[in-house]
């Protein structure tokens, strides 16, 4: 058999153990390949590529499945659609055969998500009535042992999210199939390639998801929870968790000004981001708070840090002045009041839940 026979004959024997499932790495079926077809050790510098392979399974897919495969492969890009604006919060990218179509049967949706911690992923899958497992998988790389996190939902289609650091968001993962940096696309990007890749389902994709928007209680509630077990500085907060921290400012803002729903919402959710990046809460929170809060909450959660910066003197001017033209700028400061005076040690405060139903009867009443 000449060299070129060879490898094509590894090539479809590899590919034949990946699509039966009988090996779920490249590596190790073309070694199984190799051996089974030169009875006997092949060089690694000599066997075939993992593109090559894939192609070859994607052949495979293409003459066993037929066009069945195409209309799978829509249904399985929608519904990673539908999963990633419900975990927006995450800034959710989604990777893998379901986002370049080198799907076949079995194939799962994988996306990556990004959070500090994995309560605040659980918190909002059980909000969207999810049934998920979660596995952390110690994987030694390079020397180096890592833990992962993945959770496996129950669906139509094998679903797995993985997750990673805040700070991880821009990083560039390299692919195991062509060494160069994989392809991924966030909500935007993939929002814009399925309206090009199916136009006319797309646009009745957009009227279903506004007419199942989640529940914004649902949301908060999704948010806030996870925070009882995010602990802060001692010397800045000697209350304890920041859960408990917002629930003390929500019960200093309804104290002040009871009927006005915004500024008990900002109260209540100026936090919530460090339960998604610590290093950047304000943003991180306004992020996973879009859509679901008006511009006045917004505004004040946006510029909660720099009312510190106001009451210790040291704001720069101007964007002192700046605050100072605003119509909310006494607000601001009311608020800034609440966040330092809700830092007592044993402080009674409401259960979540009755807090999340006062303010919902309150929008109900105006």
């Amino acid at each position: 058999m000449t060299d070129a026979k060879l490898r094509r004959a590894i090539i479809v024997e590899s590919a034949r153990l990946m699509y039966s499932r009988s090996e779920s790495e490249y590596y190790r079926a073309k070694l199984k390949a190799a051996q089974r077809l030169c009875q006997g050790w092949v060089k690694p510098s000599e066997l075939p590529t993992n593109a090559e392979i894939r192609e070859e399974i994607l052949r495979l897919a293409n003459l066993y499945e037929g066009p069945s495969r195409f209309d799978r492969l829509r249904e399985m890009r929608f519904e990673a659609l539908r999963l990633m604006r419900i975990l927006t919060n995450f800034r959710p990218k989604i990777i893998g055969s379901t986002f370049t179509g080198h799907i076949r049967e079995g194939s799962d949706i994988d996306i990556h998500i990004f959070s500090a911690t994995a309560e605040a992923v659980e918190a909002r899958l059980e909000a969207e009535g999810f049934a998920y497992e979660l596995e952390r998988k110690r994987v030694r790389k390079h020397g180096e042992e890592r833990t992962y996190t993945h959770f496996h939902l129950e669906s139509e289609f094998p679903i797995e999210l993985t997750m990673y650091a805040p700070d991880k968001v821009s990083y560039q993962f390299k692919s195991s199939i062509t060494g160069k940096a994989i392809e991924r696309a966030t909500l935007p990007e993939f929002e814009q390639f399925l309206a090009k890749e199916y136009p006319d389902a797309f646009a009745d994709g957009v009227s279903a998801a506004a007419e199942t928007a989640p529940d914004r209680f649902l949301v908060y509630r999704s948010l806030l929870i996870p925070l009882a077990g995010v602990t802060q500085s001692r010397e800045y907060h000697p209350e304890g968790d920041v859960l408990y921290h917002l629930l003390q400012c929500y019960v200093l803002a309804a104290d002040t000004v009871p009927y006005d729903e915004e500024f008990l919402l900002a109260a209540l959710l100026h936090d919530v981001g460090k339960g998604i990046d610590a290093n950047d809460h304000v943003n991180a929170g306004l992020e996973a708070l879009d859509g679901f809060i008006t511009e006045r909450t917004a505004w004040l959660i946006q510029h909660h840090m720099d009312a510190h910066q106001i009451r210790d003197r040291s704001i720069g001017f101007r964007l002192h002045q700046r605050l100072r033209e605003h119509e909310d700028y006494d607000t601001l400061l009311l608020l800034n009041e609440c966040d330092r005076n809700g830092r007592v040690a044993g402080a009674r405060v409401p259960e979540l839940d009755d807090v999340l139903d006062d303010i919902r009867d309150l929008a109900q009443e105006m």
